[in-house]
């Protein structure tokens, strides 16, 4: 079991805006200063009389120096190398040294510069208002669609944040015997977004029109507290201990139910190729569905069933450059990051963090992990992977930090805390440092391939527009020209057999 209290900020005076910026006043560092004497405390005016006036008594009247003094300062000089060349003096450019063993690789240092390192500003770049605000562990009250809107759901209220121009609107309010607003989140599109209910009732809104479209009913006894699309499908989880895929286009919308959880679904994530689902439960199990192979009649569903976590499993990632590689966080009793390879269901690692693990985001463009926390520095922490080394700590949030979003360039991280803030860090790089180059037209076509060693069939044709590669293991049936980014010309390759080997040709 994971603490998680639900403490809604609903009798407090309603002084504050939703998602209205922060402004901190600074106190004024100029105090009792001068043009042209910037602190007259540090100044001892006596020591400086002194030393302006008998401070050189001492060495107006030098002792006479001797012919021994004077003929061992010579031999001291000329012994070592000594002149009297004043420092930072103007005079004749060194002479290069030279090598005494050449460098064969200079050239290839100086090629090769290295990667300077990533700043990482410790302040979060700005900070919103987010009153009532439900401080609950097992809730996911946070999402960024990929149109660059911010979803947040404060008590019984969703409202909608654009990053773009910082419009704050309302969508949808719910009243008190519905609510409070258990969970959201934006389907693919950008524009619709899943609204779960206290009341067990998942609302589908279009965030355009400012419209609902239906409700789904029917699925789930108690509050839907997580939820995560695969395309048309709303997948949700209740407290109720029910995984069931939605198919939101028809009018019988349950397609598939999950059980194997015992108490509330916590956590659900989709894997990108849409092919396996993890969910993470407040009864510590981590279980891993493969859709092809899930059946709502077999005894035992799930493809693994995990249990190296010892409390609630909330905080899940699949890894953007590996598609079986999974990231879970547990509760306050684990405080564990661990890390799975999904399709054998091996632990390939496991972290302690020290604290509460609430939420886990993948670096689109690095290899890093970012993760935030609780109890006690209530910190987001970027972690370089697989080494997994501290690379930054981001405080500034006074409670638990419980859910995390990012912004559809990878580059922005939104968290949202107990303490009625939301934070954003530029944690990630900014868009320009991120952003990759096009690829440039090569002039000659197989220039690429001098650098690759392969062995199959080359058939020759001087049709390029049938040009294609056929790899067996695992097929891609691609056109070579778009694999190698190459102009084809009547030279082009028709068909490449990876498991037949009949000719063997080095590039």
């Amino acid at each position: 079991m994971d603490a998680g209290s639900m403490n809604s900020s609903t009798g407090k005076a309603q002084t504050r805006c939703p998602l209205q910026e922060q402004f901190l006043h600074r106190k004024s560092s100029r105090e009792n200063l001068d043009r042209f004497i910037p602190n007259r405390s540090a100044i001892d005016f006596d020591y400086a009389h002194y030393m302006l006036t008998d401070g050189r008594k001492g060495k107006e009247n030098p002792a006479m120096s001797s012919p021994s003094r004077e003929a061992y300062q010579k031999q001291l000089k000329e012994t070592f190398n000594m002149n009297r060349t004043r420092i930072l003096a103007f005079k004749n450019k060194p002479p290069t040294p030279v090598e005494a063993i050449p460098n064969e690789f200079s050239a290839i240092h100086q090629s090769k510069p290295t990667k300077p390192r990533r700043y990482i500003p410790q302040t979060s770049e700005r900070t919103l208002d987010a009153p009532d605000l439900v401080d609950d562990y097992y809730l996911n009250l946070l999402d960024w669609g990929s149109s660059n809107v911010l979803a947040i759901a404060l008590g019984n209220t969703v409202y909608l944040w654009d990053a773009t121009d910082g419009a704050t609107s309302e969508l949808v309010t719910i009243g008190d015997e519905n609510g409070p607003v258990t969970s959201v989140k934006w389907a693919p599109d950008g524009r619709h977004i899943a609204v779960g209910l206290n009341n067990s009732n998942v609302q589908l809104w279009d965030s355009t029109a400012n419209r609902q479209l239906r409700i789904l009913r029917g699925g789930h006894q108690s509050r839907v507290g997580s939820m995560d699309w695969n395309n048309h499908i709303l997948t949700t989880g209740g407290m109720d201990g029910q995984i069931i895929n939605n198919d939101v286009r028809v009018r019988s919308h349950i397609v598939e139910t999950y059980r194997g959880h015992h108490q509330e679904v916590c956590g659900l994530k989709w894997s990108a190729s849409g092919q396996q689902l993890a969910s993470g439960g407040n009864d510590n199990l981590l279980h891993i569905w493969d859709r092809s192979t899930a059946s709502s009649n077999s005894p035992t569903q799930w493809l693994h069933r995990l249990e190296d976590h010892t409390a609630a499993v909330k905080a899940l990632a699949w890894c953007p450059f590996q598609g079986n590689l999974l990231a879970s966080g547990g509760g306050g009793s684990d405080r564990c990051i661990k890390f799975w390879n999904t399709h054998t269901g091996a632990c390939l690692n496991s972290i302690d963090t020290g604290s509460q693990v609430c939420s886990l985001l993948w670096n689109k463009n690095e290899r890093e992990l970012l993760s935030s926390h609780g109890f006690t520095q209530n910190q987001l922490t970027l972690w370089k992977y697989p080494s997994m080394v501290k690379v930054a700590e981001l405080t500034g949030h006074t409670s638990r930090v419980l859910f995390m979003a990012q912004s559809p360039d990878g580059c922005t991280v939104a968290s949202a805390a107990g303490d009625e803030t939301l934070r954003f860090w530029n944690v990630f790089g900014t868009p320009a440092e991120v952003a990759k180059p096009a690829p440039k037209a090569n002039p000659e076509p197989f220039a690429h391939l001098n650098r690759i060693r392969c062995s199959g069939i080359f058939v020759g044709r001087g049709d390029c527009n049938l040009c294609q590669l056929f790899i067996r293991n695992p097929p891609s049936h691609r056109p070579i020209c778009k694999i190698f980014n190459l102009e084809c010309n009547s030279s082009c390759i028709l068909q490449f057999h990876a498991q037949v080997v009949m000719t063997r040709f080095d590039f």
